[in-house]
């Protein structure tokens, strides 16, 4: 499948899932127990507006992060679907968050100045991106020097049978598109990161295995952290 092929698919299926048309990560359960699989506490899902449980999508991980800069800070949500962008908006006016903006964009080409960010967050998305390289590339690029990434995604850990690797619903469900950690580690270090580090987490096979049941994909990929600090000294 073609990289433009795969970006509309992906596009398309989370626009559906702002409009309530499909679940994300083909997961079961309410939005809150999906949430709370995933290790977000009782006290995070509370704090944010009903209905935000969809990462930037629907400004989820942004209002959490709003509260952890506080009022002198600012968060900057990109997603590439305008439902999504319209749940976040209306979210944050909402709850008058006022440190919060939400732009229409592509992680690949983020809408975001050279040098203005602290730390760059992203929560199960990169492995929907055919050009990963490209995502970390302006990861850096829009980082101050010194700035970090701080990223939860799904990492490749074992090779995928043909049948997993192209079906398409996994592709847009967080297992097809992930890559291995060797093949991360080589991305952050040609974009310019420094002291990168990704961290697996044994206990995601259980949440995994609820994607796709009966698949056995809790075989070929976990979810890890992943974190990187661009150099203080470095220049775009």
């Amino acid at each position: 499948m073609k990289d433009e092929q795969v970006t509309t698919m992906v596009r398309n299926r989370y626009a559906a899932v702002a409009a309530g048309r499909a679940g994300c990560c083909g997961g079961t359960g309410t939005p809150d127990e999906a949430s709370g699989n995933m290790g977000y506490s009782g006290a995070e899902l509370a704090s944010v507006p009903e209905g935000a449980h969809l990462g930037s999508g629907a400004g989820f991980d942004c209002f959490l992060a709003a509260q952890a800069v506080g009022s002198d800070g600012r968060v900057i949500g990109v997603d590439m679907t305008h439902e999504m962008l319209r749940r976040a908006r209306d979210n944050a006016a909402r709850v008058n968050a006022a440190n919060v903006e939400f732009r229409l964009g592509e992680i690949e080409h983020l809408p975001v100045a050279d040098n203005t960010a602290d730390v760059v967050i992203a929560n199960c998305v990169i492995n929907l991106v055919p050009d990963k390289a490209q995502v970390y590339r302006e990861a850096f690029r829009v980082l101050k020097p010194g700035g970090r990434i701080a990223i939860s995604d799904v990492v490749n850990i074992a090779p995928l049978p043909a049948e997993l690797a192209t079906d398409e619903a996994l592709l847009c469900g967080c297992v097809a598109g992930a890559a291995a950690s060797r093949q991360i580690q080589q991305w952050l270090a040609a974009a310019g990161f420094i002291d990168s580090r990704i961290i697996l987490k044994p206990e995601s096979r259980e949440l995994v295995k609820t994607w796709a049941p009966g698949r056995g994909i809790e075989n070929y990929v976990a979810s890890a952290t992943i974190e990187a600090r661009k150099p203080d000294t470095a220049r775009v």
